[in-house]
């Protein structure tokens, strides 16, 4: 029975999916000649993007179902310091728009793999080429389907897990099959409801905290109530456990590793997702250089805004549980935040709810299937299988890709094989996405900033930088012990000793890093291969200096405030 939806609910929500559907099949249909016969403008849009539509795609596909209930579930368990994600995210997009892309757009690469065999060699482009299919299939996608199946289905009763899976998976396909132009320009209306939608359902949030605590409908009283209930929830630091500490707070700080984490490891994460990642910056590629750097920043802007509509509701529902307002969270389940909030919206609203999350999911997977697709198509089936293929098979061998993406997707969620629920979904993501992290980073920034770089010292690398991971996250405690000058490990609340994942990444990276140097020593002073860098790639318009002003004085105000 869907005993939470309303016959208004269910309006909303067909009139969403009607609109992005006509929408997109407008965009597919104006240009359909073209997707269907041009490689470049299926995958690439081809430059038709403008700077908003690039920026609004750039959310759209980054906000999804890991964010509205991983994000919400950690804001419920841990506060605002959560954010951080999102944060030092709106920094790091500022460092990609003005040191990242300029070297993309004038070196006319199109995908990831094409600028490491651009840059060292195919060897390097194909292992991984491999390792990105994994990481989007295995982790990216299987969490997005779960978490997201998770979340509408809590709002429906909790009776259609499996069905709304393949209903995600068939709207995903729907809108990807048309091409990056029909999932960028509808992103444009996903982003817009997904802001205007979160927006509300954060406001009606804070006026049910007043409202309980009986104050009345008042979002300030709300949101003072939450400062005033849950004043831990309220800091973006978390000390080191002392002798002692209980399990909460350890488990606190293996998520969230106290000032630690801003000396490396969260910019190591943020800087591969949002610089080196086909799935972020694929929409920027195929603009010219103002067009995407306004983008970028534009999306920077828009990030500052994502944790007022993904983790304040997870703080909400904190303070409700707590003070015995929210029985329906059933045994406080952390992801299971956001649902339990969703339950209170009146008839009409909890249509617009399910839109919004439609709108994060939806999006999201038919972003990274299309960036799949691309990686597939262009650096491994035409490369490797078919270098004679024509731009329409190679148009319809991405389509394919889509599809069997999906369909193995869906085959690994469906009994949640790979633990997503019971790791937390925006964990499990962080955590598996940060193996891969070390390596990529470091073979990208070398690549681009040193001419010394080495294919050897990439190939190496890359598998140093998985490897030292690993190690970091399974064995170092057995071998090292659990304290040594490198870490502190925990023993998280199934007793077994851990370390903070972030702090793992942070020495993986130096260890890649320190490693791709020195066989890089031995090569030439300059790499045949070498990018040509020039000063005048980093010059900015006045425009551009402008929003990174206001951008860093937004986050200054925020860390000032919440410290």
């Amino acid at each position: 029975m869907l005993n939470h939806i309303s016959t208004a609910d269910l309006l909303v929500f067909f009139f969403y999916f009607i609109i992005v559907a006509s929408y997109g099949y407008f965009i597919y249909n104006r240009r359909k000649n073209e997707t269907n016969s041009s490689s470049h403008s299926f995958f690439l849009a081809e430059g038709s993007l403008t700077w908003w539509a690039i920026g609004a795609s750039i959310i759209a596909s980054n906000i999804s179902a890991e964010q509205f209930i991983g994000m919400s579930g950690d804001g419920f368990f841990a506060g605002i310091a959560v954010a951080v994600y999102e944060w030092v995210g709106a920094a790091a997009l500022i460092i990609v728009a003005v040191f990242f892309m300029p070297v993309y757009i004038k070196n006319k690469i199109f995908t990831m793999p094409q600028f490491l065999q651009n840059r060292y060699n195919g060897g390097v482009a194909l292992v991984m080429s491999i390792f990105w299919l994994f990481l989007y299939i295995f982790i990216n996608l299987t969490a997005i389907l779960f978490l997201g199946a998770l979340a509408i289905n809590g709002l429906l009763g909790g009776e259609y897990f499996h069905q709304i899976m393949i209903g995600l998976a068939i709207f995903g396909v729907v809108i990807a099959l048309g091409g990056m132009q029909v999932v960028g320009y509808t992103d444009v209306i996903q982003v817009g409801v997904l802001i205007v939608g979160g927006l509300a359902i954060s406001y009606l949030s804070l006026t049910i905290v007043s409202e309980k605590f009986g104050f009345g409908t008042n979002m300030i009283t709300g949101f003072n109530l939450l400062l005033k209930n849950a004043p831990d929830h309220f800091h973006l630091i978390f000390k080191k456990p002392g002798a002692g500490a209980s399990t909460e707070t350890i488990t606190k700080y293996l998520i969230l590793p106290g000032f630690a984490m801003y000396v490396s490891g969260q910019w190591i994460s943020n800087l591969n997702y949002w610089g080196c990642n086909q799935y972020i910056t694929q929409r920027a590629l195929g603009a010219n250089i103002t067009t995407a750097r306004t983008g970028i920043l534009f999306a920077s802007l828009l990030k500052i805004l994502m944790p007022v509509i993904v983790m304040l509701p997870g703080i909400v529902a904190f303070v409700l549980y707590k003070n015995g307002h929210l029985p329906q969270l059933t045994n406080g389940s952390k992801d299971g935040a956001y649902s339990a909030m969703l339950s209170f919206l009146p008839s009409g609203l909890k249509g617009l709810s399910l839109a919004v999350l439609t709108a994060a999911i939806v999006a999201s997977l038919a972003g990274k299937v299309n960036s799949i697709a691309t990686i597939f198509t262009l650096d491994i089936y035409k490369k490797y299988m078919n270098k004679d293929a024509s731009e329409r098979r190679m148009v319809w061998t991405g389509r394919i890709a889509i599809l069997m993406s999906l369909i193995i997707a869906v085959a690994f969620t469906w009994n949640d094989v790979l633990g997503i629920g019971s790791a937390g979904g925006y964990t499990f993501v962080q955590k598996y996405s940060s193996f891969v992290s070390p390596g990529v980073l470091a073979t990208f920034l070398l690549g681009m900033f040193w001419k010394r770089t080495t294919a050897e010292a990439a190939v190496v690398g890359i598998l140093i930088g998985f490897a030292s991971s690993v190690f970091f996250n399974q064995f170092a405690v057995p071998v090292f012990g659990p304290n040594t000058i490198l870490y502190s490990a925990f023993r998280n609340a199934s007793g077994q000793y851990e370390i903070p994942f972030f702090i793992s990444l942070s020495w993986s990276f130096l260890i890649t890093f320190a490693v791709m140097i020195a066989i890089s020593l031995k090569g030439p002073a300059i790499n045949a291969k070498a990018i040509v860098i020039e000063k005048d790639m980093f010059k900015l318009k006045s425009s551009s200096v402008i929003l990174i002003a206001v951008i860093l004085l937004l986050l200054s105000a925020i860390y000032v405030r919440f410290w």
